[in-house]
Parts: C-alpha cells; structure tokens; sequence
C-alpha cells in the first residue's frame, strides 16, 4: 500500500476501504472485480492502483484494517469486571451484536475469512488473526469466579465443560454459514439459539444463588 492512502481525504478512505470490503465479502478473492469495486467508491480506477498495487495488496490492507479494528475498538468495549462466565457470555454477545450493526462490512469481510479460511493470507496475517483469536479467548475467560459452581461437582471440569460446548457451538455455526452470503444473514436468531443454550448450562451447573437472574 502506498503510505499516501492514510493521507487522503477520510470521506474517500471510507468509500474505498467500505466498497472493497463488501466487493471480497460477496464475491470472494478470486471473483472480486477492482471495477465494481472503484465503480461502489465512486472513484476512478487510476486511484485505487496509485494506494494499492495490485488486487491482493488491497485484500492484505483490509484484513490488517480489521484486525487493527477489533483489537482498539472491539475488544476495548467488553467488560471483564462481569466474573459469572455464562453473564460473560452473554455481555460480550451482546455487544458484539451491537459493533456487528456499527461496522457490518468490517465484521462480514473478517467472518468470511474465519468461516471459509483464505489461500491469499500470507503466515504473517496467519499468525496475527490466531492470535487475535487467542487473545478474544483471555479475554473470555480471564478472572472468572468458580465459586457460582455448584459444590457436588468439580469446578475445573465444569469450566472445561462449558468452555468446549462454547466452542462446539462456533465450530457448528461456522458450518452453518459455510457457501452462504454472510451480509444477507440474520444473526440475531443464532444469538437467540446460544442465549438459550447458555440458559441450560446455567441451570445445570451453577449453585442457586448463582441461578439466572
């Protein structure tokens, strides 16, 4: 990328950046088209090649612009005070529906990627969005409080219990999204269905006080 891209006007980095991420979202790398993507920006296709040398060099921008995105932005806004893991859960759901309906494109663009898995990625990126993925996971789990377990059964293993049904459900819904138009999905059901899902394991794990409130 040429360095003059973060110089040009904001309204114009907003219309490119926007207009490409939906352009790779819906059509993938190999069927994106730098037409319809300088058509969508509204800018002409001299441009967008003077910022970014080629198609892939673009592609390489975004992912590194979403990354940089949900770490300052993203994961600054979740509250790690909440110490119950199920109310965890759900807080940190909820604001992720609420950054999913401020920045749709940036968040589809990087779902497509977790659901799909790119060739495009260079091991650099690779590692960067494992550990972004790691660090989303400290996140979840750091500091919690194991005492709102019921005392009949083992705390640890209650953890590891909820822990691998959280991460069972991301495995089943990455499938579920597989080969479809992620801007055209409704998520809201699939929060509803985890909601629910969470409801249960803390109905069957947590003590009574710790019971849903």
């Amino acid at each position: 990328m040429n360095k003059t891209f973060k110089n040009l006007d904001r309204d114009k980095q907003k219309r490119i950046i926007n207009a490409a991420l939906r352009e790779f979202t819906v059509m993938g790398f190999e069927q994106a088209s730098t037409n319809r993507i300088v058509k969508n920006a509204e800018i002409g296709k001299g441009m967008l090649f003077y910022y970014f040398t080629s198609k892939k060099d673009l592609y390489l921008y975004l992912i590194d612009y979403c990354i940089k995105m949900i770490e300052s932005k993203y994961f600054a806004l979740i509250d790690t005070s909440e110490r119950d893991l199920i109310e965890r859960l759900k807080k940190i759901s909820n604001v992720k529906m609420d950054f999913m309906g401020e920045h749709p494109d940036s968040m589809n663009f990087m779902a497509t990627i977790l659901v799909e898995g790119v060739d495009q990625i260079d091991d650099t990126l690779k590692s960067r969005i494992e550990k972004l993925q790691e660090k989303g996971y400290d996140i979840i789990y750091d500091n919690l409080d194991y005492s709102l377990f019921r005392k009949d059964i083992d705390a640890e293993k209650t953890f590891k219990l909820i822990q691998w049904a959280f991460h069972g459900y991301e495995e089943e819904i990455k499938y579920r999204l597989r080969d479809q138009d992620v801007t055209t999905i409704d998520y809201e059901p699939y929060f509803d269905e985890f909601f629910a899902y969470l409801d249960i394991m803390k109905t069957a794990f947590y003590t009574k006080e710790g019971d849903i409130k």
